[in-house]
């Protein structure tokens, strides 16, 4: 299960990823919100991370006009290491390298099958492990 959510901004670009997965069968939970009416990315931000660092599911992907201000809301929660991207070798990179468990992404920034090609490579690629689990250990300890 994945967590999706987004503000007005992101609200198409939402649309159309859910759509996108779940003709290939992976199933989202939707945090809002519902409309293209301006609202606030943090309340839509940090539900759809909650989910994710309880453990409701698996990963989140999260969309503002810009993809920075709801990443940062989904940083706030604990356990959540949330990585903006715009194309997709960033998404590989992040998830062999952070094991990043949310994207982010800008709906002004990245179009559709831009988002499509990010999606895939963020829902597919696994962590490598090795050194780089002393880095993320490193890294989710500085939230105390």
């Amino acid at each position: 299960m994945i967590a999706i959510a987004s503000d007005h901004g992101g609200y198409r670009l939402k649309e159309h990823i859910k759509a996108y997965l779940a003709a290939k069968g992976i199933t989202c939970e939707d945090f809002g919100t519902d409309s293209t009416d301006s609202c606030d990315y943090p309340v839509f931000g940090e539900a759809a991370a909650r989910a994710v660092a309880e453990g409701r599911c698996e990963r989140g992907i999260v969309i503002c006009t810009t993809g920075i201000g709801i990443s940062i809301s989904a940083n706030k929660v604990k356990g959540i290491r949330c990585a903006l991207c715009g194309d997709a070798l960033s998404a590989e990179m992040t998830r062999r390298h952070n094991d990043a468990n949310m994207l982010a992404m800008g709906a002004g920034i990245v179009g559709p099958m831009t988002a499509e090609r990010i999606v895939d490579t963020f829902l597919s690629t696994g962590f490598e492990g090795g050194r780089h689990e002393r880095r993320v250990k490193r890294m989710m300890e500085i939230e105390g």
